[in-house]
């Protein structure tokens, strides 16, 4: 017997269940991005591995690590890990910003090979959106904004904000040089990976979950006192535009991020409901990322959302979604099939959502798929409706009574009202 085929760990099938309310999530994330005018870029999967090398930073764990990488024709190729870096290169390489600022919104899947587990996958999907050209923090309070309105537009509660900076690229040399000092009095308390990231990213160590390790890194230098007044009179600009806002936040001095591409400040949107993947949106400014990829000083900002993470929120919170037919059109005979199809196109033109019996069988077994389908309505056509150019309309959720109408007269009777709604 054949060994069945299974997907790879950590790749997930998304069943037509599940599907509808992703279909919630996308229609939902699209509709606020567009509210605020960004517009939609979308990218390969695969680039050029030096495309994350140079923009993610060579000794991060993604790049180290986690990319999926291989040789095609001596041309070394990654699939896509994050979504910030292919977006600007797009705009670099299509010179989309000759004409001003750009807001762009993207989604799809993304790749690392990470160990599987509940919000953790090897593929998993984003919602991001990226603002170019912008310098000043009102385009970070507009993101974060942005996301907090997609939260509410979702119906979603118990998610925080953590913000931080980290500053320029200059206080953050000065205050590497301390925070190795700091490490290497107490090589002994470091674990593998604290010193592994020690002369290459001792900025990761902060952000070190081993428990351990806590009560060194809290004794650690603070970048904060690192920086200058330029840098702490921002941070303060986009605490207080929070603060207007109405978003719950706190300022978590240890959030650092994982790519070296940030700059300033940098968020994590957070929830205590998914176990240890608490994070369901990250991002924050990289200004410096247009020019290390070969284009002018440019400044950026921008966010992923996990969706996977976000969906499995919904699910706690009780969120369901439908993709159940407006009807279901049972029919028996040449004459009444060919009065089936036409009845369900002309329908279907004023957007019913119907669905045709195929396969045959008989009265009896075509209501038991009517019933099955969840359809609101079940259609039957047989050869004396056929003939008397009329179709039955029975109430398969109601106790309402069956009758017979003329065509023209469907819509009328099964179309729903306004305030019905399809999902939720």
């Amino acid at each position: 017997m054949a060994v069945t085929i299974q997907a790879v760990r950590g790749m997930n099938d998304v069943l037509p269940d599940e599907a509808t309310l992703w279909h919630v999530f996308e229609d939902t994330a699209r509709g606020v991005f567009e509210q605020y005018g960004y517009r939609n870029i979308r990218t390969p999967i695969v680039e050029k591995t030096d495309l994350f090398v140079r923009a993610i930073g060579e000794v991060t764990d993604i790049v180290e690590k986690e990319m999926y990488s291989f040789t095609d024709h001596d041309e070394q190729l990654s699939l896509r890990p994050e979504g910030t870096a292919p977006t600007v290169r797009a705009a670099l390489e299509h010179n989309m910003l000759y004409d001003g600022p750009k807001r762009l919104w993207y989604s799809g899947p993304l790749f690392r090979h990470e160990r599987p587990q509940k919000g953790r996958y090897r593929q998993y999907h984003t919602f991001g959106a990226e603002a170019l050209g912008f310098a000043g923090p009102d385009i970070d309070l507009e993101q974060l904004t942005m996301i907090s309105r997609l939260w509410r537009r979702l119906g979603l509660a118990g998610i925080t904000l953590e913000l931080n900076t980290i500053g320029s690229s200059e206080e953050r040399r000065g205050f590497r040089t301390q925070l190795i000092a700091h490490f290497e009095r107490h090589t002994d308390s470091l674990d593998e990976d604290a010193r592994r990231r020690l002369h290459t990213n001792p900025l990761r160590i902060l952000d070190s979950k081993n428990p351990a390790m806590q009560a060194l890194i809290e004794n650690a230098p603070k970048l904060w006192d690192a920086l200058g007044d330029d840098s702490r009179a921002l941070f303060e600009t986009v605490q207080a535009g929070v603060r207007d806002a109405g978003i719950e936040c706190r300022v978590n001095p240890r959030l650092v991020r994982g790519l070296d591409y940030y700059n300033a400040t940098v968020y994590e949107w957070v929830t205590t409901r998914l176990g240890a993947q608490s994070a369901v949106c990250s991002g924050g400014r990289y200004d410096g990322l247009v020019a290390q990829l070969g284009g002018k000083p440019t400044p950026g900002c921008g966010f992923g959302i996990g969706t996977e993470r976000v969906l499995m929120l919904m699910q706690d919170a009780g969120r369901t979604a439908s993709d159940v037919p407006d009807a279901y059109v049972v029919h028996v005979g040449d004459r009444a099939t060919r009065l089936a199809m036409s009845v369900a196109e002309n329908l279907r033109d004023a957007g019913l959502a119907i669905v045709v019996h195929a396969g045959g069988g008989n009265f009896g077994s075509q209501m038991r798929r009517a019933d099955a389908s969840g359809a609101r309505y079940a259609l039957i056509v047989g050869d004396d409706e056929a003939a008397s150019n009329l179709v039955a309309v029975k109430p398969l959720r109601d106790s309402g009574e069956q009758i017979a109408v003329p065509p023209g007269e469907l819509l009328t009777r099964i179309a729903p009202a306004p305030q019905d709604a399809k999902h939720f």
